[in-house]
């Protein structure tokens, strides 16, 4: 049995395990089990008033689990998870009651990146591995020998960094976008700025060198794209323009075609504006995660783009692709996968930023979005995708 599972295991059955994190040692256990609650906080000796968080393993698993999350603040989940942050969010239904100590309208979230974990699929009530009030644990000898003693599941993880979490508040992110840090930890108020008060952005002026050097089949990847989206397009919308480089491939290949594209960056727009036919293209600043322009289209086309979606995002996606679809339309698209053999895995990726997903699951969500879907072309982690609307 290895880790992952015989922590669930003692989850399961009701039990308290020591385990390690990405910061220090906590204390974990079934977060809707009364008995097991209690018995976490009496080995800490901290009042049941004071609140705990619930940790989950899997960012995904949490947003599944967190329907009543706005997009905002799902999206700023994203941005900050997995890493060594714990999340104050409102919690309107009440959820995970336990945990929440006296005050029932407040959620403590973490997600931490715990490799010998990572299997974990079921939430758990966390608390750091120490008595109240006293120092953190980054070392398995430094909890306290009766929390060892009395846990029912102990794992060893070695010398952490030893640094709690850092403890940000966003309750209020939703309604007007404000956040605060209420303890400082392992990730700087700098980083948390960076990734919630605005979006990584490239730099226009550099953009298509790096990306020839970080992707050396990036004209090849432009090509079988722009061969997968057919020809004669009327109207055609582009995800992810940035500075016009698939636009002006697909406005050649559809040469009757006008073209809507969407990008975050008005940085980048700036640049496709200056450099495509005003009479055929009209672009908006905009998200991919957000509603897309009106349809119906005859092609969606996307190169290098959707990749920095989360799982449960790029099947939001695909479904609202198939929704601005004509009927017979086609979505094509190009980009960064996660390949079958990791030693294919040759694209450099920006942590929180790049979320590559299995070929695999992509055409499953695209299957079940209403596509007849197929692999255009595949090298290493890149891919081409031609999807049809049916």
């Amino acid at each position: 049995m290895n880790d992952s599972e015989a922590f669930e295991r003692c989850m399961a059955v009701g039990g308290v395990a020591v385990f390690p994190t990405d910061t220090v040692y906590g204390l974990a256990c079934d977060p809707d089990n009364r008995f097991a609650v209690e018995r976490l906080y009496l080995l800490k000796r901290r009042p049941l008033a004071k609140p705990s968080a619930v940790m989950f393993f899997d960012v995904e698993l949490a947003l599944e689990s967190l329907p009543e999350l706005g997009p905002r603040t799902r999206d700023a989940l994203g941005r900050l998870l997995p890493g060594g942050v714990t999340l104050l969010l409102s919690n309107p239904v009440g959820r995970f009651a336990l945990a929440s100590g006296d005050d029932p309208s407040t959620l403590g979230l973490r997600v931490p990146r715990v490799e010998r974990l990572a299997g974990v699929r079921w939430p758990v009530l966390q608390s750091s591995a120490n008595r109240a009030g006293g120092s953190e644990a980054r070392r398995l000898e430094d909890v306290p020998e009766l929390i060892r003693r009395s846990a029912d599941l102990v794992i060893d993880g070695g010398e952490l960094p030893g640094t709690p979490s850092t403890v940000l508040d966003l309750r209020r992110y939703e309604e007007d976008g404000t956040w605060s840090v209420v303890r400082s930890g392992a990730v700087t108020t700098a980083a948390v700025a960076e990734a919630l008060d605005g979006q990584y952005h490239f730099d226009p002026t550099t953009y298509l060198s790096m990306i020839r050097s970080d992707v050396p089949l990036y004209e090849r990847l432009q090509e079988e794209l722009v061969a997968a989206s057919g020809s004669g397009a009327g109207r055609v919308l582009e995800l992810g323009t940035g500075t016009g480089e698939t636009t002006r491939r697909l406005l050649a290949q559809h040469d009757g075609a006008a073209l809507v594209g969407i990008d975050s960056s008005e940085d980048m727009l700036a640049v496709a504006r200056a450099a495509l036919p005003a009479e055929r293209v009209e672009l908006h600043l905009g998200r991919i995660e957000d509603p897309l322009p009106a349809g119906p289209f005859d092609l969606v086309a996307s190169a290098l783009c959707i990749h920095h979606l989360l799982d449960s995002e790029k099947a939001a996606l695909f479904a609202r692709v198939r929704e601005a679809l004509r009927s017979g339309g086609r979505f094509a698209f190009g980009d960064v996968v996660v390949p079958v053999d990791p030693a294919d895995a040759r694209t450099p990726l920006t942590d929180g930023f790049d979320r590559p997903s299995p070929l695999a699951d992509q055409l499953k969500w695209l299957a079940e979005a209403g596509f007849d879907a197929h692999v255009q072309w595949a090298a290493g982690d890149l891919a081409v995708v031609a999807a049809d609307a049916v």
